[in-house]
């Protein structure tokens, strides 16, 4: 399961493979349950096979707008929605934008035809001579620019296109509108980013949905290091598309991607730390059978402060910081657990490393992976330690890595890992999800048959290889194997019935198959054995959703979700993204806001800051341009 508690091996994206640059069409992400079973305290980044070519039905937060039919931007995803209802795009009487070089009618080299500027149009007269009304004169000096910018002359393009706009009579929009926006492709072949930008915007003032002017002042923005006001007009202009531009739906990727990194990096470095819910931290520690820091207090290590039922106090072994912070584990006060490990620490007692462990482990619990990595470090290099707590240590830092997009360390970190401790379960059950993440499924499956070598009774460890082996029989496209693969789920979940994991792994593999209604049985499963998992009433509500389109009940279980846990990141972005669907788009922003302040790593941050600034650029477009998204 997926470090952080929230992401997991059938979430939508493995730890450490960044996607393609500017591709914003990647694999569509398998479907992910977001359970509370994790591989480490960390966030895993996107994936780069996300389900390989089947992808996956089950519902994530991108299949969500695919689902409902609107076309969406991947990538940093944003949630952009098409208006399919023949807006106008152009100048008068302009040929459809081009998707070759900058994806719109730019301007081409010398010798290669005038792409960037407006060719003549009949019946405006095309002689050259001062004979004519203005509006003739007027096209005439177009014209002449067209044919000086074709030959790369540009200083002689822009002042034939200024004597156009000289002579073209005001009430004449369109016609004006073009002689800005050749103006402007000329100084754009300058490299003149502020003369572009202004004589865009007299473009678009005159004619407000013209495509090739919003475009080619989006790049100028750009150019100008604009980033809000590039991502509103190259938000307008995928809608007024209807997203079938991919040069325009790459550079909103791009603008996208710098936003949110931007601010998130600024966010993060003054956000307040944030202890997640008990069930969160619950079900982190359950994930690991070889923890030493999870275990129960042993008889004689109580706290001198605990009372037995007579009121005397209990038998004292030792005073010890992490001894008191263990107990405070048991009784789910987390919030002193650094403090007290802490002291442990500094007073260098006897249980140091284990300290040491427990604080890096919560550091990165409330996402202070800095603060964690130099615990982490000070563990694994103390070889008098036990090696269990060094494994540990590892198997964490390891799934680091792995969220900052270091695959390499990860890895080594892991084999590490599994040389010190060949012995230790948990180091193949979480290295399998991380090979699963990877794609490197015949691996990972060699991983989980030996942790369930060592643990016969590892029902995570059986429920994920099942799963390993049904991906790579899906996105292998062979019926036989899959039907193998899910004969494989129903004996898991017969053997180890109070597995939630095992459940929710086969309503992702029967979401796949078309089979809903089974697959909203399993995570039915699920809640009755996890009933305070509110990531499990997520993906149930986003099944209803796919399967009945029932928007009511969809929504009612997202915030029964939220109620249950409004530490809950994941449901808030997803209430966000069908918010977005609605075309709630306030609310949309507020619920990303909040999802934003519960974020636990700085590049979950910023791929929420991207969404929210998708929803922002959508609000603005629609003041300025009246473009509004349909709604559910």
């Amino acid at each position: 399961a997926g470090p952080g508690g929230r992401k997991c091996l059938h979430d939508p994206c493995p730890p450490g493979v960044p996607r393609v640059s500017g591709d914003p069409f990647p694999p569509l992400p398998c479907p992910g349950r977001r359970c509370e079973r994790v591989m480490a305290a960390s966030k895993p980044v996107e994936a780069a096979g996300g389900g390989g070519g089947g992808g996956g039905t089950g519902l994530s937060r991108w299949q969500l707008a695919l689902v409902l039919g609107a076309p969406i931007l991947l990538g940093a995803g944003a949630f952009y929605l098409p208006r399919r209802c023949g807006m106008g795009g152009g100048g008068r009487g302009e040929a459809p934008l081009r998707t070759a070089g900058t994806g719109l009618a730019s301007a081409a080299p010398a010798g290669q035809g005038v792409s960037g500027t407006e060719p003549l149009r009949s019946g405006h007269g095309g002689g050259e001579g001062a004979g004519g009304s203005p509006l003739d004169r007027a096209q005439a000096a177009k014209n002449k620019g067209n044919k000086y910018f074709k030959a790369g002359k540009y200083e002689q393009a822009i002042q034939c296109y200024t004597e156009a706009i000289s002579l073209c009579p005001p009430e004449k929009n369109l016609d004006l509108s073009t002689f800005y926006q050749n103006r402007a492709a000329a100084y754009e072949q300058l490299q003149k980013w502020t003369e572009v930008a202004q004589d865009c915007t007299k473009a678009v003032e005159l004619n407000p949905k013209y495509v090739k002017a919003l475009f080619r002042r989006a790049k100028a923005h750009e150019k100008l290091d604009n980033k809000k006001e590039c991502l509103e007009d190259v938000t307008a202009v995928c809608i007024l598309e209807a997203f079938q531009n991919q040069q325009s739906m790459l550079l909103a990727d791009k603008v996208l991607k710098l936003l949110g990194k931007e601010k998130a990096k600024e966010k993060y470095k003054n956000r307040e730390p944030l202890m997640p819910s008990p069930q969160f931290i619950k079900s982190y520690f359950s994930s690991f059978t070889d923890d030493i820091i999870s275990q129960p207090l042993l008889k004689g290590e109580k706290s001198d402060e605990d009372k037995d039922k007579e009121g005397e106090a209990s038998e004292v072994k030792e005073n010890s910081g992490y001894l008191r912070a263990k107990q405070y584990m048991e009784e789910e006060n987390y919030d002193k657990i650094i403090s007290e490990s802490t002291k442990e620490i500094e007073a260098k007692g006897k249980y140091m490393a284990e300290a040491l462990l427990l604080r890096a482990t919560f550091y990165l619990l409330i996402g202070n992976a800095n603060a964690a990595k130099p615990d982490l470090d000070q563990v694994i290099s103390m070889e008098d330690a036990n090696v269990k707590l060094r494994a540990n240590a590892l198997i964490k830092r390891g799934s680091m890595y792995m969220q900052q997009q270091q695959p390499v360390l990860s890895t080594q970190d892991f084999n590490m890992a599994a040389d010190i401790d060949p012995q230790n379960a948990d180091v193949y059950h979480h290295r399998g999800q991380l090979k699963i993440l990877l794609d490197q499924i015949e691996e990972a499956v060699e991983d989980f048959d030996e942790c369930i070598r060592l643990r016969p009774d590892s029902a995570l460890a059986q429920a994920q290889k099942c799963f390993a082996l049904y991906r790579q029989a899906y996105t292998g496209n062979n019926p036989l194997p899959v039907q193998v693969a899910m004969k494989g789920f129903e004996d898991v979940i017969k053997k180890f019935p109070k597995c939630a994991e095992g459940y929710a792994l086969y309503a992702q593999a029967l979401t796949d198959q078309q089979q809903f209604g089974k697959a909203d049985e399993m995570y039915d499963k699920c809640i009755d054995l996890e009933p305070d998992n509110a990531t499990t009433y997520v993906h149930k509500g986003l099944l209803q959703l796919q399967w009945k389109q029932d928007l009511d009940k969809g929504l009612e279980l997202i915030s029964k979700a939220i109620e249950i846990d409004n530490k809950c990141d994941f449901a808030y972005e997803t209430m966000g993204t069908i918010e977005v669907q609605r075309g709630n788009l306030d609310k949309a922003i507020e619920m990303f806001n909040k999802a934003i302040n519960l974020a636990k790593s700085e590049m979950e941050m910023a791929h929420l800051y991207s969404l929210c600034d998708a929803a922002y650029a959508q609000t603005e477009v629609a003041k300025k341009y009246g473009l509004k998204p349909p709604t559910l």
